[in-house]
C-alpha cells in the first residue's frame, strides 16, 4: 500500500530545510561579499596598509660634455651619499650621459671632484655604472621607471621594485618650462614623467616616490603629476635659474650645482640611524643661499613631513642596533648587550662598511631555558600567537573567515539531512502502524448481507412476474 504524506506536512518539512538551507548560504554569501569588499578597499589603500620594505634610488646625470662637469659631479656626489647610508649598489640605478673623468681636459684622470681641496674622488673604485654615454636616453629613462625592458636587459639594470618600495628619482642637467634636456638632443616632457609614474603606480612598482630635481625651472616638471604617494620638489620656480656653486681653478669648470651642495651639506651631518625629517631638509634650503626659490609639491603626499625620516628615501629600511661588540677582538668574559651607538666612518674603513645587528657576544653563556617553555600548553599558545600575528589586514581576516565556514556549512548541511531522514521514518512508522490498529470486517456480516441482497432480488422478479 502506497504512503501518502499529507501536503501540509511535506510543505511544512521542506520549507522548514529550505529555510535553514537559505540562513547558512546567506551566511557564506554575506563573508564571500566581505572578502570582495575588503579587496577593493585593500587595493585603494594600498600606499598606507602595505609595509615599507626596501629602497631605491634612480640617479640620473642628463648633460654631456666638459662644460658640464657639474652636473656628473652632483649625481655621484648623491650616489656616494646614498650608499653611505645603507641603500646597496644592486638597488640604485645610476645613469651618467658622459665620462669626465678620462675627458682629455681633466687635470685629474680618472678622478672627479665636488670640492678644491681634491681629497674625496667621486669617481673611485667602487663606483658601478649602468647606463653610461648614449645609453642615457629619454626611451631607457622611461624604460627604467615602468620595467618595460627588452628581454636582453639584465636585472642589474632593472629597477626591480614592488608596491612596498620607496624610491628616490634625481634628475639633474639642463631643462625649462615642463622638461628637461638629454645630451642638448631629446628632451623628457613633463607629461612623458607623469605618464611614467602613473604606470608605475597602477603596476605596484612603488609604494612612496621622491623625485628631485636639480635644473634651471625645475618646479614645472611637476605640474602634471597626479599619482598618490608622490612628492616631489625642484631647484627652482618657473622663470628661475639653477646656479653653479662654485669654481675649481685646478679643474677649469663649475663643479657642483648649489641645490646639490646644501644637499649634500645637511646629508654629510648625519648617519644611519639618524632621525632628521623631510621637513627639516626642505627647511634648509634657504633662497639667498640658493639664489633661487626651492619648490615643494606635496598636495599628492598625504603624511606629514615632519614625521617622515630622510632615511625613508636616501637611506637603509632596515632598524638597525648599532653596538660596540662588533669592532671588538675576542674575549673571554661575558659581555653584556651593548648600547654605545658609534659611527660607521669612524668604526670601519669605507671598503668594508656594513649594518651591523649584535646583542652579545658569540662566547655569552646561554642562560637556561624557563620552566614554562616546556609547557604544552605555553607552547600551544606560541603557536596560536604567532599565527595571530600573520592577519594583518581585513582580506587575510576574512578569507580565515571562509575557510571555518566552509566546514560548518557541509557538517550542518549533514546534520540536516539525517534529520529530515529520521522525521520521514519516524512519520511513515506512524502511519503503518495506525492501519493495523484498524477493526477488521467479519465474514459473517458479509454474507449475511448478500444473502439479504439476493432474496431483494428474486422478490421483485416474482412481483413483477
Amino acid at each position: 500500500m502506497a504512503l501518502k504524506i499529507p501536503k501540509s506536512k511535506l510543505w511544512q518539512w521542506n520549507f522548514e530545510s529550505f529555510s535553514i538551507h537559505r540562513v547558512f548560504l546567506l551566511v557564506f554569501l554575506v563573508m564571500l561579499l566581505a572578502t570582495t569588499h575588503s579587496s577593493a578597499l585593500s587595493s585603494s589603500f594600498s600606499s598606507s596598509s602595505t609595509m615599507h620594505t626596501n629602497n631605491w634610488a634612480v640617479l640620473v646625470c642628463t648633460s654631456r660634455f666638459w662644460f658640464n662637469y657639474r652636473h656628473m659631479a652632483n649625481t655621484l656626489s648623491l650616489y656616494r651619499t646614498v650608499k653611505r647610508l645603507g641603500i646597496p649598489d644592486e638597488r640604485i640605478i645610476l645613469m651618467l650621459a658622459d665620462d669626465m673623468a678620462c675627458n682629455a681636459r681633466n687635470n685629474y684622470p680618472a678622478q672627479v671632484f665636488n670640492n678644491e681641496n681634491h681629497r674625496l674622488n667621486l669617481y673611485g673604485d667602487n663606483v658601478e655604472v649602468d647606463y653610461r654615454g648614449y645609453e642615457v636616453t629619454v626611451e631607457n629613462f622611461l624604460r627604467v621607471l615602468t620595467g618595460r625592458h627588452e628581454t636582453a636587459v639584465p636585472r642589474s639594470k632593472r629597477l626591480l621594485s614592488d608596491e612596498g618600495s620607496h624610491i628616490l628619482l634625481y634628475m639633474t642637467g639642463h631643462g625649462g618650462d615642463e622638461f628637461i634636456k638629454f645630451q642638448d638632443s631629446e628632451e623628457l616632457q613633463s607629461h612623458d614623467l607623469a605618464d611614467a609614474v602613473k604606470q608605475m603606480k597602477e603596476k605596484h612598482r612603488f609604494k612612496e616616490l621622491l623625485i628631485m630635481v636639480d635644473t634651471c625651472q625645475a618646479a614645472t616638471l611637476f605640474n602634471q603629476l597626479h599619482s598618490p604617494g608622490v612628492l616631489a620638489i625642484g631647484s627652482s620656480l618657473k622663470g628661475e635659474n639653477s646656479y653653479s656653486h662654485h669654481l675649481d681653478s685646478d679643474i677649469g669648470v663649475s663643479v657642483v650645482d648649489r641645490f646639490t651642495f646644501y644637499t649634500l651639506a645637511f646629508f654629510e651631518r648625519l648617519n644611519t640611524y639618524s632621525n632628521a625629517s623631510l621637513s627639516s631638509l626642505f627647511n634648509s634650503y634657504i633662497p639667498s643661499m640658493l639664489l633661487s626659490t626651492a619648490y615643494y609639491r606635496v598636495d599628492l603626499y598625504k603624511r606629514p613631513l615632519d614625521k617622515v625620516p630622510v632615511t625613508n628615501f636616501f637611506g637603509s629600511v632596515m632598524e638597525t642596533i648599532h653596538t660596540d661588540s662588533a669592532y671588538r677582538g675576542f674575549s673571554g668574559k661575558k659581555t653584556s648587550k651593548a648600547t654605545t651607538k658609534m659611527p660607521l666612518d669612524q668604526a670601519v674603513p669605507q671598503t668594508e662598511r656594513r649594518t651591523l645587528t649584535s646583542t652579545t657576544s658569540e662566547n655569552q653563556i646561554t642562560e637556561p631555558r624557563k620552566a614554562e617553555d616546556f609547557c604544552i600548553f605555553h607552547s600551544i599558545w606560541s603557536i596560536l600567537h604567532s599565527k595571530m600575528e600573520k592577519i594583518e589586514d581585513l582580506d587575510t581576516l576574512v578569507n580565515y573567515g571562509l575557510v571555518v565556514m566552509l566546514p560548518l556549512l557541509a557538517v550542518s548541511t549533514w546534520i540536516l539531512h539525517c534529520t529530515s531522514l529520521k522525521n520521514f521514518a519516524s512519520h511513515s512508522t506512524g502511519k503503518n502502524e495506525k492501519e493495523k490498529n484498524l477493526p477488521k470486517p467479519k465474514k459473517e456480516l458479509c454474507r449475511a448481507d448478500s444473502q439479504l441482497k439476493r432474496t431483494a432480488t428474486l422478490v421483485d422478479q416474482v412481483a413483477s412476474g
